[in-house]
């Protein structure tokens, strides 16, 4: 299976999914940004459920014009290709800089992740 986070992002999508669960209104940035190279699919996801670590959330945008907060499963995103084959790749440039709320407003205006 492809390795689509890194251990460090990992321990603060699981941090982050711990403090969503005690926290109400908690908002954090994104903290990892998935993408397929071939196809018209963005994920940002800023936590991991501390009772699923297969279950992340965030704002999924499957190229149809509507994204959306959600729930994604890793291993199905491992498992996904696009058109060409290509496997979902992480965005190594991307950087969280506003809440997940922000992304999502300007997403639901744009029909797109603008990220």
């Amino acid at each position: 299976m492809t390795k689509l986070i890194t251990d460090q992002q990992r321990v603060q999508l699981l941090a982050n999914g711990c403090r969503s669960t005690e926290t109400d209104g908690f908002d954090p940035p994104p903290v990892v940004k998935l993408f397929t190279p071939d196809a018209g699919g963005t994920w940002l996801l800023s936590e991991i459920a501390p009772d699923d670590e297969d279950r992340a959330f965030g704002l999924c945008d499957l190229g149809l014009g509507c994204p959306e907060l959600g729930y994604v499963s890793l291993e199905e995103l491992a498992g996904l290709r696009g058109r060409l084959g290509l496997p979902v790749e992480q965005d190594l440039h991307f950087q969280g800089d506003k809440r997940l709320s922000a992304y999502a407003r300007e997403a639901r205006l744009a029909g797109r992740i603008v990220a």
